[in-house]
């Protein structure tokens, strides 16, 4: 069984006891927070190894370096396998630090994109930028509606009752 097969099982469970699971992700967020601390230290450095040999370098164990994996997946400037990868597997942590940070506020991870290290990455107006153009993303704007009475957008000149309203 894939590795991710194996987080997502566990991490996943229905049928497991709500406490349990609870105390699963904090313990797991925890982990994660730490992995960040170090990472952020020096960004544009690309670490890169097996999934084991990360799990090692970071104290973790080989499935919740999987769930860091599956996590940070989205913001690598090269995905990794990780629908396939194994402990062998070779892996590169090389982040995009806008989506990364981007993806940060979009999970409502605030214990990750308050750490401190955000501080020497960007400057204060840069990550309120960044804040917003994400939180932004989400929000769907609703243009204007047309009036049965009005002149028809697509410029026919005729009464938008008369024209494009009925062809929808």
């Amino acid at each position: 069984m894939a590795l991710l097969d194996e987080w997502k099982k566990i991490a996943y469970n229905e049928k497991a006891n709500k406490g349990e699971l609870q105390k699963m992700w904090q313990r797991y967020f925890m982990l994660e927070k730490g992995v960040y601390e170090k990472l952020l230290v020096n960004p544009d450095e690309e670490v890169k190894g097996t999934v084991k040999e990360l799990a090692e370098k970071y104290e973790l164990s080989i499935l919740d370096m999987t769930g860091f994996l599956d996590g940070i997946n989205d913001s690598l400037k090269e995905p990794n396998p990780i629908e396939t990868m194994e402990e062998d597997t070779v892996v590169s942590l090389a982040f995009d630090k806008e989506k990364l940070y981007k993806n940060m506020v979009d999970s409502k991870a605030e214990w990750l994109y308050e750490l401190p290290m955000w501080d020497d990455i960007f400057d204060p107006d840069t990550k309120k930028a960044l804040y917003l153009e994400q939180k932004k993303s989400g929000t769907v704007v609703v243009g204007r509606k047309i009036g049965r009475n009005e002149p028809c957008p697509c410029g026919s000149g005729k009464k938008y009752k008369y024209c494009c309203l009925n062809k929808k």
